[in-house]
Formats: C-alpha cells, sequence, structure tokens
C-alpha cells in the first residue's frame, strides 16, 4: 500500500489569561459586560495553553488545551492524541506524517525534548515515519495554520471575555469557514512543567536522519523498538 502523507501545520496559539479580561474585537450583547482594565496574572483563576493542529489536506482542526505551560512533551501529547483521535482513522494505514513547524517554541528546532518526545509518544507507538520542516526565523506567517486556523478562533471569540474553561473550548469547537473548516478541541489536564533535559545519550539513540538542505531544520525521525 502507498503511505498516506498527510500534511499538518502544528503551533502554539497565544496564551490566554481566563478571567473576565478585555478581548479586542467587537461582540453584540444586550447588556455590557464590565472587564478588568488591566491584564495582571493575579486576577486571573488560570491559564489557557491553546496548541492547534491544522490538516491541509482535510482543512480541519485540532486544538489540544492545556493549563500549565508550553513544554515539548505537552506539544507532542497533543499531537498523539490527535493522531488518536482523529488522523488514524482519516488516514487508515498511514505509516509517514509531514509536520510543517515554526523554529521557535515547544515544537521549535532548537529542544532536543521535542525530537525525544516525537520518537517515543508519536513514531514508536504508532508506527509513523515522522518528518519535520521548521520554517526559517521570522518565516512563521507562511504556515497556514497561522491564517487558517487560528485567525478564524480569534475571529470566533472576538469581543467575549474568555471567563472558563469550557468557554473557551466551546468558541474553538464552533469555529468554522465558509469553505468548510471544522474544528475540534479536547482538554489537556496533565500539568506540564518545564526544564526537562535530554542528554547526548539519549539524543544519540534517536533514530534522527537530517536532510541535506538544511538540516537543523528538516530532519526524519523513524520508529524503533526502543
Amino acid at each position: 500500500m502507498t503511505a498516506i502523507l498527510p500534511l499538518i501545520g502544528p503551533d502554539i496559539a497565544r496564551k490566554e489569561l481566563i478571567g473576565r479580561f478585555r478581548n479586542g474585537g467587537v461582540a453584540w450583547t444586550r447588556q455590557p459586560e464590565d472587564v478588568f482594565d488591566h491584564d495582571f496574572p493575579s486576577s486571573a483563576t488560570g491559564k489557557a495553553v491553546p496548541y492547534g493542529i491544522y490538516d491541509l489536506q482535510a482543512n480541519t482542526g485540532w486544538v489540544g488545551l492545556g493549563l500549565s505551560s508550553d513544554t515539548p512533551c505537552f506539544a507532542v501529547d497533543c499531537l498523539a492524541a490527535w493522531w488518536a483521535a482523529t488522523a488514524s482513522r482519516r488516514y487508515p494505514g498511514a505509516t509517514q506524517l509531514l509536520l510543517l513547524a515554526d523554529s521557535g517554541g515547544s515544537n521549535g528546532y532548537r529542544p532536543r525534548a521535542w525530537k525525544y518526545y516525537l520518537q517515543h509518544t508519536l513514531c514508536n507507538p504508532f508506527q509513523l515515519t515522522v518528518t519535520v520542516a521548521h520554517y526559517s526565523s521570522g518565516c512563521s506567517k507562511f504556515n497556514p495554520i497561522e491564517h487558517r486556523l487560528f485567525s478564524e478562533i480569534s475571529k470566533n471569540w472576538s469581543g467575549v471575555p474568555l471567563e472558563t474553561v469550557e468557554l473557551i473550548l466551546n468558541y474553538v469547537r464552533t469555529t468554522k469557514t465558509k469553505t468548510g473548516l471544522r474544528v475540534r478541541a479536547e482538554l489537556m489536564p496533565n500539568e506540564y512543567r518545564t526544564g526537562f533535559k535530554v542528554g547526548k545519550q539519549q539524543m544519540d539513540a534517536l533514530t534522527l536522519t537530517r536532510d541535506a538542505t538544511l538540516p537543523q531544520l528538516n530532519y526524519t525521525i523513524s520508529p524503533n523498538s526502543i
């Protein structure tokens, strides 16, 4: 069988403070809503960290909503949850996956933990060969997820204070466009801590092959039995 190669744009959206904070834009209501005049984190009930995945072939979005830190472990957990719940059914028999990712953040080309978790959380459990192509610094605006998914979500909740996690999830899930975009969202309740270090021995054990063109930005990780 010919392997299917979905083109996926994963990325982190802007972190959102949860509470009665001003949210830019316009929304029609019967009564005006009072909001805080400053965005002090101490006034928030929490922090929402949306990690989005946009499937270019299917014109669908998937967002994992974290409540702690934006870490490589969180990013790859979102990818694995998306693959298990959605993509594996849409692309049965797929053995390869192409990720178009920004060059910084939790899914950047520098963090060793990003590659480590891709190997052990995505490639090995699902027997996927994952090729990652990072956009060069300053070129993230060309990532389709920015203007095909995140911008549409921002329009949907424009002008509305994001007071609860349930409200945020609802606005993400009800985001759609005339061209057929539909979005799913799941809460990622685990606590993701920063500071995880990956040593040289762990890196050497990865089945990672770098591309001849811009090898720091383009590489492939294959499944292994470790």
